[in-house]
């Protein structure tokens, strides 16, 4: 069985270097592919493969340009990596799952750098305080005991370290013998219906509040929000000292400072967000049911509107899916998943009828057929339950 942890580390100096201009050659691999395989497209009308450019880079490049070779002072794994990741983005792009890759930017979206347990006797170490990364050495941890150390019993396959806002984190795939135990089940199964004004309503009553509305997260919206201007007006006031300059350059040290001002606020909107998903996901898994089913939302049609877009992103409704699906799948719990269009809100759980004049401000369903009055949400989570028409999610 294999899991993965990710976990803080806390790098020397020296270590942050490495580890820096690793990610540094990961993007820059990375941007390469996508801009040689659109030049390539245009010229001969084909798709050079991440293998094929790979091969090309390190027989062909790199030997005809010495000015490229510090692409080889790092981690060959990671490089390999990187442009595997972008072979995939194109692949996915093929398959109409995704749009045209992007080129990674600079303290945006910084690539990982990758490492892997080559050969049988290569094996990466792991100790209560430290771990042991391929070209960077022993990296303390932050977080001690989290990660598996015994040998015998938990092997550490490949991992991969990232940066974000300043903090730098691993992120390891560990191979165990153990089994995990089934749990009971009950015979019962559990209707969530998703939504902005709360962020779940459970077929047995139970509501998950929407944290975005909370005093906690607005705060910090608040306070991001005042940042954000600071670090505009600081960038406009580089605009015009180069314009009356004349030159490009000079030191604005008090710029990155506030740019690693705005990530942090950021990432711990993005950590407050998530750890509310993780907790909603295990309150709803550790009731136990036979099954769960949620509707497929068409989250790419409700980012269209202008007026919901922003709530709708901040709900993180496909994070959610994806931790229900995984914590489902540990727990030997049945995800079904119902069409897009099939009528849950507008359908009486009573007694069947369909209200097609529902209105989205209709917070109370009253059926005009059978006179029964419930909560739009409860009523949902309710159909979705006994839904007959599902897929199951694999």
């Amino acid at each position: 069985m294999l899991r993965s942890y990710k976990t803080e580390l806390t790098p020397t100096a020296e270590q942050k270097q490495a580890i820096d201009r690793t990610i540094g050659v990961c993007r820059f691999v990375y941007n390469f592919y996508i801009a040689h395989n659109k030049e390539i497209y245009e010229k001969e009308n084909r798709f050079v493969t991440g293998i094929d450019f790979s091969v090309w880079l390190n027989n062909e490049f790199i030997p005809n340009h010495p000015d490229y070779t510090w692409i080889r002072e790092v981690s060959s794994k990671a490089v390999k990596q990187s442009i595997m990741d972008a072979d995939s983005a194109f692949r996915r792009f093929f398959k109409h799952q995704a749009g045209f890759p992007k080129f990674k930017k600079k303290g945006v979206n910084e690539p990982k750098m990758y490492f892997v347990k080559t050969d049988k006797k290569a094996v990466i170490r792991c100790e209560r305080h430290r771990i042991k990364i391929p070209t960077i050495g022993w990296v303390r941890l932050k977080e001690k005991g989290y990660i598996p150390t015994d040998p015998e019993k938990y092997v550490i396959r490949s991992g991969a370290v990232s940066k974000r806002a300043g903090r730098y984190y691993v992120s390891v795939l560990v191979e165990t013998d153990e089994v995990a135990e089934r749990p009971v089940l009950t015979k019962e199964g559990l209707g969530i219906d998703l939504g902005l004004k709360e962020f779940a309503a459970l077929s047995n009553g139970d509501v998950f509040r929407n944290i975005n509305k909370s005093s906690a997260i607005k705060k910090l919206e608040k306070k991001l929000k005042r940042e954000q201007k600071a670090l505009s007006r600081k960038l406009e006031a580089k605009k015009r000292e180069e314009k009356k300059r004349g030159e490009k350059g000079g030191s604005y040290s008090n710029i990155e400072k506030q740019k690693l001002k705005v990530q942090r606020l950021h990432q711990r909107l993005e950590n407050t967000r998530t750890d509310y998903l993780n907790k909603c996901v295990y309150d709803m898994v550790k009731t136990k049911p036979s099954y769960i089913t949620i509707e497929n939302l068409n989250v790419r049609g409700m980012m269209k509107n202008r007026h919901l877009s922003k709530a709708v992103a901040n709900q993180k409704f496909y994070e959610f899916r994806t931790k229900l699906s995984a914590k489902c799948k540990e727990n030997s719990i049945e995800l079904r998943i119902v069409d897009t269009w099939y009528p849950s809100s507008k359908t009486c759980h009573g007694c069947g009828n369909l209200k097609t004049d529902l209105k989205l401000s209709d917070r109370i369903f009253r059926c005009p057929h059978c006179g029964a009055v419930i909560d739009r949400d409860l009523n949902a989570a309710l159909n979705l339950r006994d839904a007959k028409v599902y897929a199951v999610a694999s």
